[in-house]
C-alpha cells in the first residue's frame, strides 16, 4: 500500500519526453514515456508552441523530403534509383569487420551546423527554465540539447535494431549524451561510432504497459493465449511445443475471444497504401463469408483513411465496414496510440514494413515483413527474421493461397512464440 507522500512522489513529472514528428516511429516509441513528462504531454521538437519559425521550417522541409522520397520509390525504374542514391546519405555499414566509425558523416555535419547557427536553441532555452532530465527519442534534439549546454542529463532512446552514423554525437569521445538501446547489437554499434561505453545502455525497446500488463505479463499472455489458438488450427505446434507454451503461458482456452484478425499498417508517410488493398482483393471471399478479419491502420492521415474508404466502395465491400473490414484512424496520435494498441490484443497477425513496430513482435504477434524503406528497415528485418518472429511477405495478390498454407502448418504460432520468448 502507498502512501499519500508515495502517491505524489509517483506522479511527479521525472523527464522531458522529446520526440519528432516525422513518421510515426519516434512518436510511437515515446509515447509508453509519457507518464515521465510534466501533464504526460511529449513534446515534438519540430512543432511546440512558439517554436521560432526558422526552426519550424527546418524541420518541416526535412519531414517532407522524407515523405517525398518514402512515397516515390514506389515509381518504377526512376523511383527506386532515387531513392537508393538518398539512402546512401543515411546507410549503415557493415557490422563486420569491426573498425573505428567515428568519422561523422555528412548529414551529420549538416545538423551540427544548423545547431550553431540556432537551430533548437529557443528549445532548450525553454527547458532550461525547468531543467528536468531529457529523455529523447530522436537524436537531433540531443545533439541540441549538448550544444545549448542542458544542465542536467540527456537520454537518447533508439528505436531500431541497427543504426547509421548520425544517431551518435559529431565528438562521441567528449560527449555526455546517454543512450538507451534496444538490442546489444544497437549498444555494440555505438561503440563502434566512439560513444563511450559507460553511456550506453541496453534497456529493450518501450512497448505500451496497456499490452503487457503488471507486475506479471497477464495482458499479454492472455492475449497471446487467444492468439496462439486462432493461429494454429491443426494444434501442430501446440502439439510439438506444448510444454514450452505451458511454461509461459499455460493452459490454452478452447476458443479465441475473436476472429482470425489482420492488421495491415501504414507507415507515417503513406507509403505501401496500396498493398492493403491487394490484400483486400485477394481475401474477398473469405470477408465476405466473415472468415477473417482484416484491421487498415491508416494512421493520422486522412487521406490515407479516405483512400482506404473510397477502394472499399469501389469493390462493393462497403456492407463489410465494421464488421469483417475495420479502418482504424484517429486525428490525433495520442488517440491514433491508444486505439491501435487496444486493437493489438485482438490482432493475430500485424502485416508491416519492418520499422519500429518490429519491436512489437516481443508482444508475442507475429509480423509479415512488407518491404523495408531505407536501410535501418533492411536491419530490422533482418534482426526479426534471426529471431523467427516474421515472415516475408509472398505476393500479395495471393494472400488467399499462401497466407493460408502458412496458416495451417503452425508457422504464424511459431512466429508469435519466438517474438514472445525471445
Amino acid at each position: 500500500m502507498t502512501t499519500d507522500n508515495e502517491n505524489k512522489s509517483l506522479s511527479k513529472p521525472k523527464a522531458w519526453v522529446i520526440s519528432v514528428d516525422m513518421g510515426y516511429g519516434h512518436q510511437r516509441t515515446a509515447y509508453p514515456l509519457r507518464h515521465l513528462a510534466p501533464n504526460e504531454q511529449v513534446i515534438n521538437a519540430n512543432h511546440y508552441p512558439g517554436i521560432p519559425k526558422i526552426d519550424r521550417q527546418i524541420w518541416e522541409t526535412n519531414r517532407k523530403f522524407y515523405e517525398f522520397i518514402s512515397n516515390f520509390k514506389k515509381f518504377p525504374v526512376i523511383g527506386e534509383g532515387i531513392f537508393a542514391f538518398f539512402n546512401r546519405f543515411q546507410k549503415i555499414f557493415s557490422y563486420y569487420p569491426k573498425r573505428n566509425l567515428s568519422k561523422p558523416s555528412f548529414q551529420l555535419l549538416q545538423a551540427y551546423t544548423l545547431i550553431k547557427k540556432g537551430w533548437g536553441k529557443h528549445l532548450i532555452e525553454t527547458l532550461k527554465k525547468n531543467p528536468l532530465p531529457i529523455v529523447s527519442t530522436f537524436f537531433t534534439p540531443a545533439f541540441m540539447a549538448e550544444v545549448w549546454n542542458y544542465p542536467n542529463d540527456i537520454y537518447c532512446v533508439i528505436c531500431d535494431a541497427d543504426i547509421a552514423r548520425t544517431w551518435a554525437p559529431f565528438n562521441p569521445k567528449e560527449s555526455k549524451i546517454k543512450y538507451l538501446t534496444p538490442n546489444r547489437r544497437t549498444a555494440n554499434r555505438l561503440k563502434l561510432y566512439g560513444v563511450k561505453e559507460e553511456n550506453i545502455f541496453v534497456t529493450g525497446y518501450p512497448l505500451p504497459i496497456e499490452n503487457i500488463g503488471s507486475p506479471n505479463m497477464e495482458i499479454v499472455k492472455h492475449d497471446l493465449a487467444n492468439r496462439l489458438v486462432n493461429l494454429d488450427p491443426k494444434k501442430e505446434y501446440r502439439q510439438q511445443y506444448d510444454v514450452l507454451i505451458k511454461k509461459y503461458l499455460g493452459p490454452l482456452p478452447e476458443k479465441s475471444d475473436h476472429p482470425l484478425t489482420i492488421m495491415f499498417s501504414v507507415g507515417g508517410a503513406g507509403a505501401q497504401k496500396e498493398i492493403a488493398i491487394q490484400i483486400i482483393i485477394s481475401l474477398t471471399n473469405y470477408l465476405k463469408n466473415e472468415e477473417i478479419k482484416i484491421i487498415l491502420s491508416a494512421g493520422i492521415k486522412e487521406k490515407v483513411k479516405n483512400y482506404f474508404l473510397q477502394q472499399i466502395k469501389h469493390l462493393k465491400l462497403e456492407n463489410y465496414l465494421g464488421k469483417s473490414i475495420e479502418i482504424l484512424w484517429q486525428p490525433t496520435m495520442n488517440e491514433y496510440f491508444n486505439q491501435f494498441n487496444q486493437a493489438l490484443r485482438k490482432t493475430d497477425v500485424l502485416w508491416t514494413k519492418p520499422s519500429e513496430l518490429s519491436f512489437y513482435s516481443a508482444l508475442g504477434i507475429p509480423i509479415i515483413l512488407a518491404p523495408s524503406i531505407g536501410s535501418q528497415e533492411d536491419f530490422n528485418r533482418d534482426w526479426l527474421l534471426q529471431k523467427g518472429a516474421a515472415i516475408r511477405q509472398e505476393n500479395p495478390r495471393y494472400t488467399n493461397e499462401w497466407f493460408f498454407d502458412y496458416w495451417r502448418i503452425g508457422a504464424f504460432a511459431e512466429a508469435a512464440m519466438q517474438g514472445f520468448v525471445k
